[in-house]
């Protein structure tokens, strides 16, 4: 005979809720709280291991051979044509003790 009792005290006591419970009002209550903390605690984390794990990541990009060779050599052909006066040059042409 629990049951009958539990059942006459719900009936009793969801009358006095109903009353006092405004149906335009809805709040997440406390189960509502603690999934919002948790998720906020488990982003917290995310961001936590990302900086740690971004902390040890070498951006610095290894060089490219064949770049390397490219630039060398664009450099050894900028350095002779600068070194021997152009064909159109003038003062090229005259001797300089003249």
């Amino acid at each position: 005979m629990p049951d009958v009792n539990v059942t006459l005290a719900m009936t009793q006591i969801v009358p006095l809720a109903a009353d006092e419970f405004d149906k335009n009002k809805v709040t997440p209550g406390v189960l509502g709280f603690l999934v919002f903390a948790a998720l906020a605690v488990g982003v917290w984390m995310l961001m936590k291991s990302m900086n740690r794990h971004m902390g040890k990541v070498n951006f610095e990009e290894a060089p490219d051979p064949a770049a390397e060779r490219e630039k060398a050599a664009a450099s050894a052909s900028a350095a002779g044509s600068a070194s021997a006066p152009a064909s159109g040059d003038p003062a090229g042409e005259r001797p300089k003790d003249a």
